[in-house]
């Protein structure tokens, strides 16, 4: 990775910091990611993205351990563990 520095105006960097914050990431992390998309490298940034695909309503039988309704959290853990193991 190379270091480089540049210089925002007022409006970019409102909207900058304000997608970084509600992202929960730093403001040089978008900008990376922003530039990667926009010249075709996004590949290079290493971050995984996470779909979730299984969450729905409907009626449903139990699942080991209780009800998915009431267990949900735990649902999603073992999803979320089961991509990072794939």
């Amino acid at each position: 990775m190379k270091r480089t520095q540049i210089q925002l105006d007022e409006k970019t960097h409102v909207a900058v910091r304000r997608a970084a914050y509600e992202q929960g990431r730093s403001m040089a992390s978008v900008i990376r990611e922003t530039l990667a998309e926009a010249f075709g490298t996004r590949a290079a940034r290493g971050r995984k993205r996470w779909k979730l695909t299984f969450v729905g309503i409907g009626r449903g039988g139990v699942a080991p351990g209780g009800p998915v309704s009431e267990r949900h959290d735990e649902a999603i853990a073992a999803d979320v563990l089961e991509r990072i193991r794939r």
